[in-house]
């Protein structure tokens, strides 16, 4: 789906989290998260909805789950890939992918681009992206920074068509 990005930050190991926290937090960092998914809808299953400290301001928050919870009424719940399809074929712009690393696996054959943080450390994690052919994306690094002594790269991956 061309309007179906997937935002992530990923260690050597494409590492995400660990126990439903991120493992690195960077000050441009989450500025960039900040400028790419403002006034965007959020896509995001319900333990990222959890690790959130509350409701993003300025987003519209879709939560793809089986589970049949009591949520925020502002919270688009949807319960299937097609249905969560469905939803983002009628939205004209585009609509940021924020994890966990269930959700980039299920949407990750469906998004055409993607911005990843790639992060030249590794840690512990028991959540990662997924593996995906590099061969398959087309790079650009479009930001280079170096926080607390590690450095890491913002880059945009457009499919080949």
């Amino acid at each position: 789906m061309k309007n179906l990005t997937i935002i992530a930050a990923v260690g050597k190991n494409l590492e995400l989290g660990k126990d439903n926290k991120l493992i690195w937090h960077f000050k441009e960092d989450m500025q960039f998260f900040r400028d790419n998914t403002i006034n965007k809808p959020i896509v995001m299953g319900m333990n990222t909805l959890k690790s959130l400290p509350k409701l993003l301001p300025k987003r519209t928050h879709i939560v793809l789950t089986r589970q049949n919870k009591d949520l925020d009424p502002s919270i688009i719940v949807v319960h299937s890939i097609d249905e969560l399809l469905d939803y983002v074929e009628k939205y004209k712009d585009e609509v940021m992918v924020i994890g966990g690393a269930s959700i980039y696996q299920q949407l990750i054959d469906y998004s055409n681009k993607m911005l990843l943080t790639e992060i030249d450390a590794s840690a512990p994690a028991d959540a990662f992206f997924p593996k995906f052919d590099k061969n398959d994306w087309n790079s650009e690094v479009i930001g280079e920074h170096d926080e607390n002594n590690i450095k890491y790269k913002h880059l945009v991956y457009t499919r080949k068509i």
